[in-house]
């Protein structure tokens, strides 16, 4: 934190918006540090300031917090404001940013994707395309590691 790092800021926002690890909850203070980790490039707190600020109301500050985390390649962010857009009756836009994010891996854009498939809104060539960009980058991001990770999580629950 001393050291201005930007993952460490976010980790203790976390706490203290959750008021966990020893820590008592305080938003205010959590926001502070949202803030500081956003302007030291953390892409996750950007997500988590567009998450908060959309509970809140604020859509223009949730629609700026998610570009941000978008822009740098947070894949979560980027399916948000394809829901964000969806939500707005943009779905032109919100199919392009599910396709960038189901294109990253992202489980949840591709899920989008394949309802508004359904509904007629994507093309059976375009899904067909995503969903080949989908699988290579979920075989890219295939370990041993992330594949006992994915059973010990499986296993607890």
């Amino acid at each position: 934190m001393e050291a201005n790092d930007a993952a460490s800021i976010k980790l203790l926002a976390d706490s203290y918006y959750q008021g966990s690890n020893g820590v008592q909850q305080d938003q205010t203070k959590a926001m502070e540090l949202y803030a500081r980790s956003a302007d030291l490039g953390c892409s996750d707190a950007h997500s988590q300031l567009g998450g908060i600020h959309h509970q809140r109301g604020d859509m223009k500050k949730a629609k700026f917090h998610l570009e941000a985390a978008a822009m740098a390649g947070h894949e979560v962010a980027r399916n948000n404001l394809g829901v964000f857009e969806a939500n707005s009756g943009n779905m032109e836009r919100a199919i392009k940013h599910w396709t960038i994010a189901a294109s990253d891996g992202c489980f949840r854009a591709m899920d989008e994707l394949r309802k508004f498939f359904k509904r007629g809104f994507v093309s059976r060539e375009s899904i067909n395309s995503i969903l080949t960009a989908y699988n290579n980058s979920c075989a890219e991001m295939r370990s041993e590691a992330r594949d006992a990770i994915i059973r010990f999580k499986t296993e607890i629950n």
